[in-house]
């Protein structure tokens, strides 16, 4: 299949760590008709606005990954906030994306939509069969929402318009663009800030919370750029051949993970820190195991390419250039 490389396509949320990097990817490829608004130019929870934009601008695809992020104590700060504005956001863009003829769209999810205790790895097909981790629940359920959002859109609209919405379900993600605040990052960004203001104090130890046991999962974000325009581009009957209509989001992963332990090694050798890593086992570890199957995207012929070592130096040069 010929890819059209002029056709209009609309990335939501180009500011943040995945769609910057979905950016970066389409204009490597070559695609030169690529519309990005920033918050300020279009509030995507305004139904009105969002109407407006689509009937001005009539994109040919859609890349849905705009949404409200943030670490636990976000989530646990304001769940009304994390579920509303994103159930805003998906219904006004796939919706308004089919009331103006759009045929493809990509949604971009969470791992935080399987249940807590789903068993490891998690695979598609562990959705909705088991409770949600109660921190992040109010963001799950939405997350959970917009995939549903784009199966039923195909399953009314498929047949008689050609709608083809799919889904990714993104592992952790790190590198360019990340948020490097010292209280709301997520673990690997918060452990590059550590280490370095470790290093340039010379600190002789950092002590990471925890027993570092617990076993986490890491993606590069280029490479979920890269899996979200391979999904994107994939022949329908491929994508069909690995999904079914009730059950269609497709997890993107690295295919192995790492204990915090390790992870935190890695990071002091990304930054150059040479004094001693602790462990406060006076504190909690949370979940044991958080780790994707990526079956159904390595079958469809996908694989990273970029490896924990060289993404935590390309990071760790992102977080020099933007923060240090």
């Amino acid at each position: 299949m010929a890819l059209d490389l002029n056709q209009k396509i609309y990335v939501a949320g180009h500011r943040g760590m995945v769609g910057s990097a979905i950016v970066r990817n389409l204009k490597a490829k070559g695609y030169t008709n690529i519309v990005t608004r920033t918050h300020a130019e279009l509030d995507l929870t305004n139904q009105a606005a969002v109407e407006a934009f689509f009937k001005a601008e009539k994109p040919d695809q859609v890349y849905l990954a705009a949404a409200k992020v943030g670490g636990i104590y976000a989530n646990n700060t304001f769940p009304a906030e994390f579920i509303y504005d994103n159930l805003m956001v998906q219904n006004n863009v796939v919706h308004q994306a089919f009331a103006h003829g759009v045929k493809k769209l990509l949604f971009l999810g969470s791992s935080c939509i399987y249940p807590r205790m789903a068993p490891q790895p998690m695979s598609e097909d562990a959705l909705l069969t088991g409770k949600l981790e109660p921190t992040n629940e109010p963001y799950a359920i939405a997350k959970i929402a917009g995939i549903k959002l784009c199966e039923s859109y195909n399953r009314q609209y498929g047949q008689s318009h050609g709608v083809d919405y799919r889904s990714v379900m993104p592992t952790n993600l790190y590198g360019p663009g990340d948020n490097y605040h010292p209280e709301n990052s997520h673990v690997i960004p918060a452990l590059i800030r550590r280490f370095h203001e470790a290093k340039v104090a010379n600190a002789p130890e950092v002590v990471i919370w925890g027993t570092g046991t617990p076993k986490r999962e890491f993606l590069y974000v280029d490479d979920m750029a890269a899996a979200s325009v391979f999904v994107m581009e994939l022949d329908k009957s491929a994508y069909d051949a690995q999904t079914e209509p009730m059950q269609s989001h497709i997890n993107v992963g690295y295919g192995d993970d790492v204990t915090i332990a390790q992870l935190s090694s890695a990071v002091a050798k990304a930054t150059g820190y040479q004094g001693n890593i602790g462990f406060d086992t006076s504190k909690p570890d949370g979940t044991p195991r958080k780790w994707m199957d990526s079956k159904r995207l390595n079958n469809l012929g996908w694989k990273p390419q970029v490896d924990l070592e060289r993404g935590l130096a390309l990071a760790y040069a992102d977080f020099c250039k933007e923060v240090a």
